[in-house]
């Protein structure tokens, strides 16, 4: 079933038309939003380098009625889209992880039919971002998608129109920046909280100071939210913000990260957001919140968002239920097995990043790529922080990448090499601990973030992408197998670790990728495989032993 809720919760209007459902791809049958490689389209096709869609669509009887605009939005489409409307080029988009849009007001038949044309080029360029897709998939590359993998969307506005809201919160307040395609017209803002009264105010520029109105903080346990209504001319819009601030404080001489000014050790897994019938995209929006409350169920209150933008909505479910997001931007660039993983592993992982080779095409689009997913994501109180580069893959001087992230945003905190091949600048010493032969550091360069570890596999028959080829680190057969083995890697490297200033760490994964079966979870989220309260006492002895070291 195509998805049906509205795709951009944190802007949401009430006059909209999905374009979702059925599409042809070269006349033959699709299903957006799901790409066409996957079951949920019913094309399950591998697509050539280049090929069309085509919609026809009516507007609906209330976007008909009204005059105004007519905005048309694409959540995300890999890797280059060309769209037309009847005929007419409206503008292409690259990148393949981010959302655009057209105002195709001049363009539509508004009492008739109407053709809705995109055509796709991706050849998987390592010039712009492509995550973790391999043509010849297999180990941890995996099934490449491409076209359209997000919803598309139709949004009537007025003439004078809110284009973007920024919100930026603290402990104490909020400020709000609204930007209108008129900036002769004041927009204005409304707030109600939680006693009944609402707070009002007017302008493009707010500072709201809720200090007099017992400010109800966000935390993972009490992920509050404040309804926020914006007004510009005939213009509404519905929003939301939490309070809520990140940051580092010293205890014992060691830094900690603090939420609200609370010390908080981060428990989190690697979340690579594929689903074994959609690959990029699940059979529901309300797949995501399940995949969060699973987690949060096991003991877990971070998700590393690993090398993929998801859309809006699922940042929205981390911001409501309360699960905290640290967001790795989308790889781009050549991947060497060898180089990037083997070497490093061992130990050799000294490299000066200023000396890159890669193409400067590629470095352009990865810096315009950072600076539009800092704006798209800026809003989402769940983000506390962002992966620039992970394990080498596309890395290039990081100290200078780094400065211009915090330039962008300085309310996130930013691990620049996950991993390994760390220069000069970094908010954490970041490490990948998977095998026996790799430890914790005696002298960490920072404070400690076990970006990745653990990664014990165990197949569930019957719950397998297939059954001949599986990945992971250390084959378990049984559930008892499974715990003596994950348990061993939290007290070699987690236990060990937290003395020594650790402030979080990321097991590997939530669920099982294709071959990988080494998530908590198989493929098809029917099984877990661990025992959820047995899990989750684990999570609360590390919290344990976490503040018995602060």
């Amino acid at each position: 079933m195509a998805w049906t809720k509205y795709p951009r919760p944190q802007l949401k209007r009430e006059l909209w038309q999905s374009l979702n459902g059925q599409w042809t791809i070269e006349g033959k049958s699709v299903t957006v939003p799901f790409p066409p490689e996957s079951k949920l389209s019913g094309l399950e096709e591998t697509m050539p380098d280049k090929y069309t869609y085509e919609k026809t669509f009516q507007l609906s009887e209330k976007l008909r009625k009204k005059n105004g605009r007519i905005l048309l939005h694409f959540g995300a489409v890999d890797q280059i889209a060309k769209v037309y409307i009847n005929g007419e080029k409206l503008g292409s988009h690259i990148g393949g992880y981010l959302p655009f849009s057209f105002d195709i007001t001049e363009h539509l038949h508004r009492s008739g039919e109407n053709l809705l044309t995109v055509k796709v080029t991706d050849t998987l360029n390592n010039i712009y971002p492509y995550g973790k897709q391999c043509k010849k998939r297999g180990g941890m590359w995996y099934t490449p998608i491409s076209g359209i993998w997000q919803s598309v969307w139709l949004e009537w506005v007025p003439d004078v129109y809110i284009e973007n809201v920024k919100i930026t919160p603290s402990m104490k307040g909020v400020d709000i920046k609204i930007s209108c395609n008129d900036p002769h017209v004041i927009p204005a803002i409304s707030i109600p909280l939680e006693n009944g009264e609402t707070l009002k105010a007017s302008g493009a520029n707010l500072h709201i100071d809720l200090s007099g109105h017992r400010p109800h903080l966000w935390f993972p346990e009490d992920p509050y939210l404040y309804p926020l209504f914006i007004t510009c001319g005939e213009d509404k819009v519905e929003s939301y913000f939490a309070l809520r601030e990140i940051g580092w404080q010293e205890k014992k001489g060691k830094k900690v990260i603090c939420l609200n000014k609370e010390p908080i050790f981060l428990q989190g897994v690697l979340d690579q957001g594929y689903f074994i019938d959609g690959i990029y995209t699940p059979c529901e929006e309300e797949e995501y919140e399940r995949d969060i409350l699973r987690m949060k169920e096991l003991g877990m209150n971070m998700l590393r968002k690993h090398i993929k933008i998801e859309p809006d909505i699922f940042y929205y479910y981390c911001d409501k239920l309360g699960m905290l997001i640290f967001q790795d931007l989308v790889n781009s660039g050549d991947y060497s097995y060898l180089r990037d993983t083997v070497l490093p592993a061992i130990g050799l992982s000294k490299w000066n990043d200023t000396r890159s080779k890669a193409p400067v095409a590629q470095k352009e689009f990865f810096l315009e790529a950072m600076e539009d997913t800092f704006a798209h994501l800026h809003n989402h109180p769940c983000i506390i922080g962002y992966t620039l580069f992970n394990e080498g893959w596309g890395q290039f001087n990081s100290d200078a990448v780094y400065h211009k992230a915090k330039e962008l945003d300085s309310t996130r905190l930013y691990d620049s090499t996950s991993g390994w091949f760390a220069q000069k600048e970094n908010d954490f010493d970041s490490r990948h601990i998977y095998f026996n032969f790799q430890h914790v550091p005696k002298k960490p360069r920072g404070p400690l973030f076990m970006s990745e570890f653990g990664g014990c596999s165990f197949v569930v028959e019957g719950h397998t992408f297939q059954s001949d080829k599986n990945y992971g680190y250390g084959q378990k057969n049984t559930q008892e197998e499974l715990h003596s083995a994950i348990r061993a890697a939290y007290d070699r490297v987690i236990f060990a670790a937290i003395p020594k200033g650790c402030v979080g760490y990321v097991y590997t994964q939530l669920s099982d990728v294709e071959d990988e079966t080494n998530g908590f979870y198989t493929y098809d989220r029917q099984v877990c495989k661990v025992a959820k309260n047995w899990m989750k006492a684990l999570c609360e002895e590390v919290t344990k032993s976490f503040l018995e070291n602060l």
